[in-house]
């Protein structure tokens, strides 16, 4: 089966002044096929057809190299004179597998994947409106090859070949979502984004810095957002989807809408959602330890520990969160296509539960723990302009600005004094991408400009008279900035064979201000400025025997430079323990070779392998440290040992994905992944022990039914023990059921139960039991 996935068709305008419509239909039916994808490499260029199977090919007219592909369907090569002599008809003959597919996080560009030489994942749509992730952090899971965290339900932190949080990059329609005050714990900014406006996403494995800069050390997440849609003909488009869904496991109820209105040159979109997520209950199979007897409410005049009249409910992990998202799209001519983009998500308050489970001297460690309403905007306009110039074929120009918000509230039991960090993160940047193609020879180069600045706040108070205390800033007033060159370059040598180099270029400055923290903090310096620059090279190389294999190798490196959370950073991370400044920090950087096997046997099994080795060197981590000779300072009232993150350390993974893919006829199809990760990491005193974000060997195996309309889909997820280390983790299963049924072209309902047999599990490093026994409905009209 070939999986297609296709977002940024109405960039690649038509350059003829005239038009020629292409017909494609399925060659047993007759009907109309939307989605096909129409390439050609000179000029460059790929567009998909609409819902009436129809595209203008007008500007392949000199193209002596077309292929034509569809998800479930055989790919066609041909050229211009073939589609000339067919009429502008094409008939596509249905398959079962391929190793063709569209991806655009290797380059930020349209690419075919079988000249890309490191691993990427997609994941269709339909296998998100069939799996129904709750948030975008889940929709990475249904990938079966990323490993989430979480430590309350309002949170998901993805793990990727052993890195995680700041050593992975997320790609939202190709500006980076990293901020400076992106941390080495986990992180929940995913779920900022709305899973029901993404089109497409891409997990590209491995580093990624030559494309997209620091933090690309374990991979990179794109994330491709609704396009509105332009009409090839006089007719207005008017297009419309409506959904609901409700969970009973945390007594989810989730509304969604997006529409969208277009002409030829002009088209807008909308969308926004909204869900309510309440107290999510565990299975009742499982360790008594994971049970919640027990929770803290505030009494008259102190705080009191009560016990938990439903054990199974995870109190308080409830939250609600709504998105919003405007596109305008604007193409004044065949060569120009502009889109301006609005997106805005905000959550409500939510409880950081790990952390309300911590216990000292058997008294609970604290009355409050929560995060403040997570709160994140971006204003992004983007330029395509595809003409045929000496220097390249296309341009994209990228100019966004972004506003992040978070903020931490806390109290420690029976304490009087409610803390409040508060910090906001205005983040700029300018991308210049260009293509250029010449005979065998393809280049990628462009150059990127960030700048985020970061405001940090501390204030307290005390609860019984709202007087204000003294309180430190989480971090410094601080400014961050990244400029970087970067080239991209591949060699198509044969029909068989190509090869892939790239080098990027990065320098960074960070500045930052510790006058506030002054009156606090015992720091003998006011500011801390850090210059340095990166270099980053990667080489790969794809041989294909065949239609039907794929071979590649990939040698890739990668760096991550110091932020503001690494440098700049006051906070208390355990009791009696402090995290201080560092002004003498330099980046990490990380070695990565992988090998990538896929074949395709008897057009009825797919068979994929990756195996891959990362070393990381000068790893910034937390070690013990001192402040003018002192190995403890006070703070917060507390007699704290100083640590400071520093570049002390080194890591390294080893691992492999297996996945495999069977068509048994009649409908039925199996897949199963694997992965396979064994992580090492330098500790404190020298020694080595396991890396903490190398996750557990972990896999799905689903085994799905799909006929006329209906699907239906039993799946297994699994994982297995961690023997020893911190955290400890049992192994883990859950069997789950999920149905979909398209009743016309306008309606779809879904259904599923989630952990059949109601296990009480607590996924690897994650503070919050995973969720029991759930039946999960919804309906999905489209118009």
């Amino acid at each position: 089966m070939k999986i297609v996935y296709i977002f940024l068709w109405h960039f690649c305008v038509p350059l003829s002044i005239y038009s020629q419509n292409l017909t494609v239909i399925d060659a047993k039916s007759n009907r109309p096929l939307e989605e096909v994808v129409i390439v050609s490499d000179n000029p460059s260029a790929i567009v998909s057809t609409n819902s009436k199977g129809r595209v203008d090919v007008s500007f392949f007219t000199d193209s002596a190299f077309i292929e034509i592909m569809a998800m479930g369907y055989k790919s066609q090569k041909m050229n211009y004179s073939d589609l000339v002599k067919s009429d502008f008809l094409i008939k596509m003959e249905a398959s079962s597998f391929s190793l063709d597919e569209i991806v655009v996080s290797s380059s930020r560009w349209n690419q075919l994947s079988y000249n890309v030489p490191s691993k990427i994942t997609s994941i269709s749509n339909k296998e998100i409106t069939l799996q129904n992730p709750q948030n975008a952090a889940d929709l990475l899971g249904v990938s079966g090859e990323v490993f989430v965290q979480k430590s309350q339900q309002g949170g998901g932190s993805p793990m990727i070949r052993g890195y995680a949080a700041n050593r992975l990059v997320y790609s939202v329609d190709g500006v980076r979502m990293n901020t400076a005050i992106f941390r080495s714990g986990n992180l929940q900014n995913v779920i900022s984004l709305d899973p029901f406006a993404i089109e497409k996403t891409e997990v590209l494995f491995g580093p990624g810095s030559t494309m997209y800069g620091s933090d690309a050390i374990g991979g990179v997440m794109s994330f491709q957002t609704l396009s509105p849609k332009l009409s090839d003909t006089s007719t207005t488009i008017v297009n419309a989807r409506a959904l609901s869904r409700y969970s009973s496991v945390n007594n989810e109820k989730t509304f969604h809408f997006d529409g969208g209105l277009g002409w030829k040159k002009w088209s807008f979109l909308s969308s926004f959602s909204y869900s309510d997520f309440g107290d999510i209950k565990m299975g009742k199979n499982g360790p008594d330890e994971y049970l919640r007897t027990w929770y803290v409410r505030r009494g008259i005049n102190n705080d009191e520990v009560v016990s938990n009249p439903d054990s199974l409910l995870q109190t308080p992990s409830r939250y609600s969160q709504y998105n919003f998202m405007q596109k305008v799209r604007f193409a004044p001519g065949k060569a120009w296509d502009i889109t301006y983009g609005f997106h805005y998500s905000e959550t409500s308050p939510f409880a950081r539960y790990d952390r309300l489970l911590e216990e000292r001297n058997n008294l609970p460690s604290f009355a409050e723990w929560n995060y403040g309403p997570q709160k994140w905007m971006m204003n992004l306009i983007s330029v395509h302009h595809i003409r045929s110039y000496r220097l390249f074929d296309q341009m994209n120009i990228r100019l966004a600005q972004q506003s992040f918000e978070e903020s931490r509230i806390d109290r420690r039991f029976q304490s009087f004094k409610r803390r409040t960090q508060i910090e906001k993160v205005d983040a700029f940047s300018i991308n210049l991408d260009f293509e250029k193609k010449i005979n065998h020879h393809s280049f990628i180069y462009g150059a990127e400009f960030v700048y985020n600045t970061v405001d940090s706040k501390g204030s307290a108070v005390d609860i019984r008279n709202q007087s204000p205390q003294q309180s430190a800033d989480r971090y410094p007033a601080s400014n961050w900035v990244s400029s970087a060159i970067f080239l991209q370059y591949h060699y198509t040598y044969s029909p068989k064979l190509m090869f892939q180099f790239g080098s990027r270029i990065n320098s960074f400055f960070l500045h930052a201000d510790f006058t506030r923290l002054k009156t606090i903090y015992p720091v003998d310096y006011t500011n801390i400025d850090l210059r340095h620059a990166a270099v980053t090279g990667s080489a790969g190389m794809v041989y294909r025997p065949a239609e039907t294999w794929k071979l590649s190798a990939h040698l890739s490196t990668g760096f991550r430079a110091p932020n503001v959370d690494d440098l700049g950073k006051l906070f208390d991370f355990g009791p009696g323990e402090i995290v201080v400044p560092n002004p003498s920090l330099h980046s990490e950087y990380v070695y990565n070779v992988e090998f990538n096997i896929s074949k395709v046997f008897f057009d009825v099994i797919k068979m994929d392998v990756t195996g891959y080795y990362s070393r990381l060197t000068n790893a910034m981590v937390r070690r013990p440290f001192t402040v003018n000779g002192q190995d403890s300072i006070l703070y917060d009232g507390e007699n704290s040992k100083v640590f400071a993150i520093q570049n002390a350390a080194f890591a390294q993974v080893i691992g492999a994905n297996l996945g495999m893919e069977i068509k048994l006829g009649g409908g039925f199809t199996i897949l199963s992944r694997y992965n396979i990760q064994v992580g090492k990491e330098e500790t404190d005193n020298g020694e080595v022990s396991s890396s903490r974000h190398a996750v557990p060997n972990f896999g799905t195996t689903r085994l799905s039914f799909e006929k006329q309309g209906w699907v239906l889909q039993i799946n297994a997820q699994y994982s297995e023990k961690v023997k020893d280390g911190n955290p400890y983790s049992p192994s883990w299963y859950t069997l789950n059921v999920k149905s979909m049924y398209q009743l016309g072209n306008h309606l779809t309902f879904t259904a599923g139960v989630e952990n059949i047999t109601d296990q009480r599990y607590r996924p690897y490093s994650s503070g919050l039991v995973a969720g029991g026994r759930s039946l999960i409905i919804s309906a999905r009209v489209i118009l």
